[in-house]
């Protein structure tokens, strides 16, 4: 697998991917927003349709338009003038209907290039874009670990964080901000279609088996650089679509954690309950 240099620049452009999306996802899953990392996909495919049909960087476009679908949602949402699933909403169908729509009617462009936006092509990533990948996720790993405090509690209680002089507005803004880069930054491996996955499961999984914040975060992180791994290698043995094989991966590791979780309750109740025989008090009648 690795005598191929393409595999390698797969593997690190996965890697980075799979570092990031629990670092920033772990935020939303505590905020009840899950699902932004969709409707954020959704947005940024207007910013690749944009790029192509102005001949300029997809990736940057779809990191400028991505942050101000964020800024726009997160303000909407802070001054309460529609319900966050609203706003949703509206991200996910014109995001997607002018994402479309732009990329068709771009010069150049076609179905198979706005396949691998969608889903991902981590096996045709250049070493440019394993360099852009490299920046973005620096900078979303430097929001997550730099502010970890103050956006833990803004998380947990908005408004005792605000009351304590937190600045929330801000760090709400920049936590959008760093989700809309972290969805472009995977646009090449996983695909803006599959990267809310990232964001979610791996957290889900690792909040399974642990109950502090800090230790989720880093156990998230692992399962997620684990799970884009082992989706790659399974893609290349069995031929299959690389990003979506990775979000397969990291569900079968949801499930096999919950199972693994639930036998354990079930067995540490088991052994919790006292039997009956072993009370000095229990008198058997014959």
């Amino acid at each position: 697998m690795f005598e191929y240099d393409f595999m390698v620049r797969a593997l690190i452009g996965v890697t980075m991917t799979g570092l990031i999306a629990p670092a920033i996802g772990i935020y939303l899953v505590q905020r009840r927003l899950s699902l932004i990392g969709d409707g954020l996909g959704h947005v940024a495919l207007t910013g690749v349709g944009v790029g192509l049909l102005l001949n300029q960087q997809p990736v940057l476009m779809a990191v400028i338009v991505a942050a101000l679908g964020a800024v726009a949602v997160e303000l909407v949402r802070e001054r309460g003038r529609t319900s966050g699933d609203v706003a949703l909403a509206i991200l996910f169908y014109g995001g997607i209907s002018g994402g479309v729509m732009l990329v068709s009617v771009s010069s150049g462009s076609s179905g198979s290039s706005l396949i691998s936006y969608l889903f991902g092509s981590p096996l045709t990533a250049s070493k440019n874009d394993l360099y852009v990948t490299g920046v973005l996720a620096a900078v979303v790993l430097a929001v997550t670990l730099l502010l970890k405090p103050w956006l833990f509690a803004v998380c947990q209680d908005e408004e005792h964080a605000r009351v304590s002089g937190v600045p929330v507005r801000l760090l709400n803004l920049t936590l959008a901000v760093a989700a809309a880069v972290t969805v472009t930054a995977a646009m090449r491996t996983v695909g803006l279609l599959l990267v809310s996955a990232l964001m979610v499961i791996p957290v889900a999984t690792a909040q399974r088996v642990s109950r502090g914040f800090t230790v989720t975060m880093v156990g998230a992180m692992a399962l997620g650089v684990a799970a884009s791994a082992g989706g790659l290698w399974t893609a290349w043995k069995v031929d299959s679509a690389p990003g979506a094989t990775i979000v397969l991966v990291a569900i079968g590791g949801f499930v096999l954690v919950t199972i693994g979780a639930a036998v354990r309750s079930r067995l540490s109740r088991l052994m919790a309950t006292p039997d009956p025989a072993d009370d000095p008090e229990c008198v058997l009648n014959p």
